[in-house]
């Protein structure tokens, strides 16, 4: 079956990925999951290589994206308007920019998802926060730069190839003649 070759594969990306997070600054990775009938198995092969879940589906915690912060009139504004309704709900807050980051720092949010930041602006960003609250390096990543960026001190690595890109583990079921 193509989605169990799959996950083979991704165990073993995944023992790659953490190693180099433990080695380089002990932050956690993790890949997404697309495909909504496997997500319980993909997370669990991250599990069995290593990693960590922080979320094992979309309604575990809400999401604050760009489109949010266009429509809500600021990336604060859409951390309140969620925090508001639902404040039981882990809120992650995607910034593109370091003013950003300042803005929902400075309205409480607990973890910041930093999309497309280079290693030098997680640093920047990692100076920033201070450990006021947790940082996700996302966008960016392969595991051939994740060292990178797990020396700059961020909390977690979404290295989405483990999910989205990792190859095929050919395994075979043939049948052979008893001899």
């Amino acid at each position: 079956h193509p989605g169990l070759q799959q996950l083979e594969v991704r165990a073993a990306l995944r023992v790659q990925g953490e190693d180099l997070a433990v080695q380089y600054g002990g932050c956690g990775a993790e890949g997404g999951s697309q495909r909504s009938q496997l997500r319980s198995l993909e997370k669990y092969a991250v599990r069995c290589g290593g990693g960590a879940n922080h979320r094992m589906s979309l309604s575990d915690a809400a999401l604050v994206k760009d489109n949010h912060v266009v429509a809500a009139g600021g990336v604060a504004e859409a951390f309140q308007a969620v925090r508001e309704r639902f404040p039981d709900v882990p809120v992650e807050v995607e910034v593109d920019t370091l003013d950003q980051l300042r803005e929902v720092l400075d309205a409480g949010a607990d973890l910041i998802l930093l999309d497309n930041f280079t290693p030098g602006e997680c640093a920047q960003a990692v100076a920033i926060v201070q450990g006021r609250a947790a940082l996700e390096a996302s966008g960016r990543l392969t595991l051939d730069n994740a060292k990178a960026y797990a020396d700059t001190g961020v909390d977690y690595l979404a290295v989405g190839s483990l999910t989205h890109s990792s190859p095929i583990l050919d395994i075979g079921l043939d049948l052979r003649p008893a001899e």
